[in-house]
């Protein structure tokens, strides 16, 4: 291999360069890299080691960018996917599976059916009494607020349920009360005065 200096048109000021830091700064992922990747094919050749010594950006980051623009394949990473922690009822599908019946069984819908969330009576502390009543351990059952998240994400909320409210008064209703009191009093007889 040749020792031949490395040839590139760095941008011309400095103003430039903090521009171009700053605007790759501000992206993330695939986006970023595809945008260090256009930079050293506008002011290095294409090659990635000026635009480390030039914009301070990673060469192994530029050259992923340059090779998955050749083919005009996008790599995406797998951090979202395979980082942080599984829900709690990925981790305990079974537990999960019990918890689901036992909270239908206290739930009751909204009477006006204007959503689809269930309100219930249960409250995590129970639900976890009655998981925790039903064999399972505690290394299996989360703290009460997880559980609370677990009820909402399953679709119940958590408070009181709403009872029925009763009917405005309509019209008629003077009418209906005044016929139940006369038929009433139909239906008993009057009491006998004393003599």
């Amino acid at each position: 291999m040749r020792n031949t200096p490395l040839e590139f048109d760095p941008p011309r000021s400095a103003s430039q360069m903090a521009a171009l830091r700053l605007a790759a700064a501000t992206m993330t992922g695939p986006t970023r890299r595809v945008f260090q990747a256009e930079m050293p094919l506008q002011y290095c050749q294409g090659n990635p080691l000026p635009a480390e010594t030039v914009l301070g950006w990673g060469r192994h980051t530029v050259a992923l960018g340059l090779s998955a623009r050749r083919p005009g394949i996008i790599c995406l990473g797998a951090h979202a996917a395979f980082s942080g922690r599984k829900r709690w009822e990925d981790q305990y599908p079974e537990v999960a599976a019990v918890l689901r019946p036992l909270a239908e069984a206290h739930a009751q819908h909204d009477p006006t059916v204007r959503t689809t969330l269930a309100y219930t009576r249960l409250t995590a502390k129970a639900a976890l009494e009655a998981l925790g009543a039903q064999g399972y351990g505690a290394e299996q059952l989360p703290s009460p607020s997880t559980m609370a998240e677990v009820l909402k994400r399953m679709g119940f909320r958590l408070r009181k349920v709403v009872k029925a409210k009763p009917q405005k008064k309509i019209a008629e209703t003077d009418a209906i009360f005044a016929n139940i009191e006369k038929k009433t009093r139909e239906q008993r007889p009057c009491p006998a005065s004393p003599v």
